[in-house]
C-alpha cells in the first residue's frame, strides 16, 4: 500500500465523517467514526488469524453470501468453539464473537437490520470485559449509541447508524484488508479532526513532523549519537501521551521488535481511549503497552510511586508534548515530593517544568528525554531560573531547538524542544535555531523531510553552523547569560549588515555633487538664452 492510497483512503473517510456528522459537532462525531474503524481492525486482525488457524475447516461461502465464514463455522462447530477461542487468545490475545465481527455488523447496516444497535452496545461490552486477556473497562465510554445526536427515537438513531457503517464499508471496499492502512488511516482522521478543534487538538494530537524528531532523538545513543539507533529500548514513556503517536513513532523509528514495552498516561477520558485503540489499531500487543488513565503532576499511577530509588522504575526513552504553560495548583506536600524536592516547585502559573521535571525523574541513566516546551521555560526568571539553572550545573540540559511558529493546530506561537540526560559528556549545551526553515501555509506551517533531517543531523553530529546551530559551553552560559537559554542570544538567523566603506561612500558623493554642479551649470545656460535669471548653483528649481 503506497503512502499515496494511504492518503486517498483517508480522505474518502473524512469526506464520509464531513457528510455525516450532520449537526453533531466533529469532536462528537470523531469517536464514532474512529470506534467503527477501530472495530473493522479488531474484526479484520481477528478473521485473518482466525482462517490461519482453522485452515481446510475455513468455510467457503457462495458468491453473495455475505456472512462472515466465522460465523458459519462458530454455527457448525458449536462444541469446538471454546476451545477454538482458547488458542485464539493465546495466538492473537483476543477474541471477537462472530456477531459481533465487522462483516456482520456492515451487513447489518445494509440489510437496515432493527438489530443493528442493540447488537453494537453488545458487542461494545463484550470488547471491554471479555474480548482481552488485559482490562479495557471503558474503552467505549464516551461513545453514547443512546444519544439524542444520533436521533431521537431508538429507530431514528438504529437508521442512522445504518447509514454511518453502511458508508464507512462502501469506502473500505475500494482498498484491500490492509491492517497497517487501517492504523494509518486512523492517524490521518485523528489529524483532521484536530485541525478542526482549535486550541482542543492540543489535547490529543502532536502534528507528525515534531513527533518525527522527538521520536529520533530519542532513539538514538544517548552518550553518543553519531553512533545511531539503539538495538533496544526496554521501556519507553510519554506522560502526556494524548492519542499516542508519539509513542508509536518511537516504535516506528526503532522497530517493533526494538521496545520492550510502551507505557503512556493521559488525564482527558476521551483521549485516553483514543491512545488505547491507536495502540490495538498498529499492531501493539495488549500485554506490550499500559496506557494509565490519571494525572501526571499528582503521580497518581501505582508503578511510579516508589519512592525508594533502588526500587524505581525508569525509563530508557522519555518523551512528550505536555500542556503549555498549564496552570496548576501544587500543596505543600509536593515540596516534599521526590520529583521536585531537589529544584523546588513550578510556579503555579506554568507547570512546563513540573511536567519535564516528572518525566526527568523517571529517565534512565542512559536514557534520553525530548520534550516539546513553550520558549519561555528558557529566560523566565524566579522559580523557573532555579529549576533551569540547577539543570544546567548538573550537566543535565544537553540540547535546546527552536522551531517554526505555526506548526501546532492548537497555538501559533513558536516552541522548544529540550533534550535532556543523566549523564552527559559534555560540559556544553547545543543551541538548534531552525526558526527559519519551514514551509508555509496559510494556516500552519509545516516541516519538510530536509527540515527534519537538518535537524536530527545537527544534533547527532553536534554540528556547528552559522546562523544555524552552535555548541556553547557552560561557563558562557553562566558568565555572559547568567544561565538564560534564549536561543537567539546563542545563535541568531539575522543577517550582519554589511561594512560600509567610507572612503568610497566619500568619493560617491563628491561625484554626486560634481554631477549636480555641472547639471546646475547646464540648465543656467539654457535659462540665459531664453533671457531668464539664472538660478544660483545648489538650488533646484520648483515648479509653479
Amino acid at each position: 500500500m503506497t503512502e499515496q492510497e494511504q492518503t486517498k483512503l483517508g480522505k474518502i473517510l473524512w469526506a464520509i465523517a464531513d457528510e455525516l456528522r450532520g449537526a453533531m459537532n466533529a469532536d462528537d462525531f470523531r469517536d464514532y467514526m474512529l470506534s467503527f474503524l477501530f472495530l473493522r481492525y479488531l474484526s479484520s486482525n481477528y478473521e485473518d488469524a482466525a482462517r490461519a488457524e482453522l485452515g481446510a475447516d475455513w468455510p467457503e461461502l457462495a458468491p453473495g453470501d455475505r456472512r462472515s465464514p466465522l460465523a458459519v463455522w462458530y454455527a457448525s462447530n458449536p462444541e469446538d468453539a471454546p476451545e477454538f477461542e482458547t488458542v485464539m487468545r493465546r495466538k492473537v490475545h483476543y477474541v471477537v464473537k462472530p456477531e459481533f465481527l465487522w462483516t456482520s455488523i456492515a451487513e447489518m447496516a445494509r440489510t437496515q437490520s432493527d438489530a443493528l444497535l442493540r447488537t453494537l452496545q453488545a458487542g461494545f461490552r463484550f470488547i471491554e470485559t471479555e474480548s482481552f486477556s488485559s482490562n479495557f473497562q471503558g474503552l467505549f465510554s464516551e461513545i453514547n449509541l443512546d444519544s439524542d445526536k444520533l436521533g431521537k427515537t431508538y429507530a431514528q438513531r438504529n437508521a442512522r447508524l445504518c447509514t454511518i457503517i453502511q458508508k464507512i464499508a462502501e469506502g473500505l471496499a475500494e482498498f484491500p484488508s490492509d491492517r497497517d492502512l487501517l492504523g494509518d488511516a486512523y492517524e490521518y482522521l485523528i489529524g483532521q479532526f484536530a485541525a478542526g478543534s482549535g486550541k482542543k487538538a492540543g489535547e490529543f494530537y502532536t502534528p507528525q513532523p515534531i513527533s518525527t524528531i522527538l521520536s529520533r532523538i530519542v532513539t538514538l545513543d544517548a552518550q553518543d549519537p553519531a553512533l545511531g539507533p539503539r538495538a533496544k529500548l526496554n521501556r519507553v514513556y510519554d506522560f502526556a501521551c494524548g492519542s499516542g503517536s508519539l509513542l508509536l513513532n518511537v516504535r516506528r523509528h526503532i522497530g517493533k521488535h526494538g521496545i520492550g514495552k510502551i507505557y503512556g498516561q493521559e488525564k482527558n477520558i476521551t483521549t485516553y481511549n483514543l491512545a488505547r485503540m491507536n495502540m490495538l489499531l498498529h499492531g501493539v500487543r495488549d500485554t506490550e503497552f499500559d496506557i494509565h488513565h490519571g494525572d501526571s503532576l499528582e503521580n497518581d499511577w501505582d508503578i511510579l510511586r516508589e519512592p525508594n530509588p533502588a526500587k524505581k522504575v525508569e525509563f530508557d526513552a522519555v518523551i512528550a508534548n505536555p500542556p503549555f504553560s498549564y496552570r496548576w495548583s501544587p500543596t505543600e506536600a509536593m515540596e516534599k515530593d521526590f520529583r521536585f524536592r531537589d529544584y523546588g516547585l513550578a510556579p503555579k502559573s506554568a507547570a512546563d517544568f513540573a511536567f519535564l521535571l516528572h518525566g526527568f525523574h523517571f529517565l534512565a541513566k542512559d536514557g534520553t528525554m525530548a520534550i516539546i516546551l513553550p520558549h519561555g521555560v528558557l529566560f523566565r526568571g524566579g522559580a523557573e531560573k532555579r529549576i533551569r539553572t540547577k539543570l544546567l550545573k548538573d550537566g543535565n540540559i544537553d540540547t535546546v531547538i527552536g522551531l517554526p511558529a505555526k506548526l501546532f493546530y492548537s497555538t501559533g506561537i513558536p516552541v522548544c524542544i529540550l533534550v535532556l540526560k543523566k549523564c552527559k559528556r559534555t560540559d556544553d549545551v547545543l543551541f538548534i535555531n531552525a526558526a527559519e526553515h519551514y514551509q508555509p501555509g496559510k494556516r500552519q506551517n509545516t516541516l519538510l523531510p530536509e527540515h527534519i533531517d537538518k535537524i536530527v543531523d545537527t544534533y547527532s553530529q553536534r554540528r556547528e553552523e552559522d546562523r544555524y546551530s552552535r555548541v556553547v559551553s557552560l561557563e558562557e552560559i553562566e558568565r555572559e547569560h547568567d544561565f538564560n537559554l534564549n536561543i537567539s542570544r546563542y545563535v541568531s538567523t539575522a543577517e550582519a549588515e554589511p561594512e560600509l566603506d567610507l572612503g568610497l561612500v566619500h568619493r560617491r558623493l563628491a561625484d554626486l555633487q560634481d554631477q549636480a554642479q555641472s547639471a546646475a551649470r547646464r540648465h543656467n545656460s539654457f535659462l540665459e538664452e531664453l533671457g531668464l535669471p539664472p538660478l544660483p548653483l545648489g538650488a533646484t528649481a520648483r515648479s509653479e
